[in-house]
């Protein structure tokens, strides 16, 4: 077995501490919401921070320094074409390292480096990382096609600091699945005589996993676009309506749970146990619990007959 340069990687690296700092924030912003109204002073910058969408025609009345850094909710795409190009840039210098035997740039190792997650002694397997990074490649190109294609975008509108935070996001978690790829230097180490002997029980489950769960987000967002068209499949309105189908006789926000379960599917291929991306799918948890409660109070807000049964993120149980 190759002899691994530097040390052991530490328990709470620079990487980790920064996806416990974001779920540990969200975490915080969910129980805020929890409270009940008029126990803690409202703050309408707040509010409008962490809303999005829908969820702002509920929240306190914006004031116009707030409506100044409103950003087209539509803008989601650019997330998805920066994801795409970014990650696939990624996963092309992966391919290459693993099938080529070419080194990283140096300038990929050293931000990974810095990062703090470069450098491993012996066991990870490197078509986890690999299976990882084509599995969120190939979600941002799904995603990216329904935003050109099925999504039927309104005026929303989200904060132009979230809007920065979604561009930063998939160029981070792209650098965190890389980072977890077992290194010799710049070059990648494979254990055994070649990448398909590396395959477990578990890369196959979170296959399908990820697969399972794509599917399903895929069929709740050509729900919602369906809501605005008319029969013909051409866009009527764009008003919200109550959905039904799928995982939304469940819970109000199916997208939202697919999201999750997807990142789960690919702590699965990881193989159970890679605490750097199970912090990952914490933070995702509950930022995605966030967006599902905010919208869960828009909906019944809003709607007198809403289905009293569907809870706003996990099914019977939140």
């Amino acid at each position: 077995m190759a002899t691994w340069a530097g040390t052991e990687v530490s328990a709470l690296n620079p990487l980790r501490a920064l996806w416990l700092t974001l779920a540990a924030t969200f975490l915080l912003t969910l129980l805020l919401q929890l409270v009940p109204p008029g126990l803690l002073p409202g703050c309408a910058f707040f509010q409008d921070l962490i809303r999005y969408g829908k969820t702002k025609e509920g929240a306190p009345p914006r004031p116009a320094a707030c409506r100044a850094f409103d950003v087209p909710k539509r803008y989601f795409s650019h997330f998805y074409i920066i994801s795409v190009l970014w990650n696939g840039f990624l996963l092309w210098s992966l391919t290459h390292s693993l099938f080529m035997g070419a080194p990283f740039p140096n300038w990929l190792h050293g931000l990974l480096r810095i990062l703090g997650t470069a450098q491993f002694r012996g066991g990870e397997l490197a078509l986890s990382a690999f299976l990882v990074l084509v599995f969120l490649w190939l979600h941002s190109l799904r995603r990216l096609f329904e935003c050109f294609y099925v999504s039927v975008f309104s005026n929303a509108v989200i904060h132009v600091v979230q809007y920065c935070f979604g561009l930063v996001y998939y160029i981070l978690v792209g650098l965190t699945v890389l980072s977890q790829v077992p290194m010799d230097g710049r070059n990648v180490y494979v254990i055994g005589k070649n990448l398909l002997m590396q395959a477990r029980w578990f890369h196959i489950l979170g296959m399908m996993m990820f697969i399972w769960s794509s599917a399903h987000q895929y069929k709740c967002h050509v729900i919602l676009s369906n809501l605005r068209k008319n029969k013909a499949g051409v866009v009527i309105h764009c008003n919200h309506r109550i959905p039904f189908g799928d995982w939304f006789e469940y819970v109000s926000s199916p997208n939202y749970l697919a999201e999750l379960m997807i990142y789960i599917s690919m702590a699965v291929t990881f193989g159970f146990y890679n605490l750097t991306w199970w912090l990952v799918v914490t933070y995702v948890f509950f930022s995605q619990a966030l967006s599902a409660f905010l919208s869960h109070k828009f909906y019944k807000s809003k709607f007198i007959s809403y289905p009293k049964h569907r809870k706003a993120f996990l099914p019977f149980l939140f």
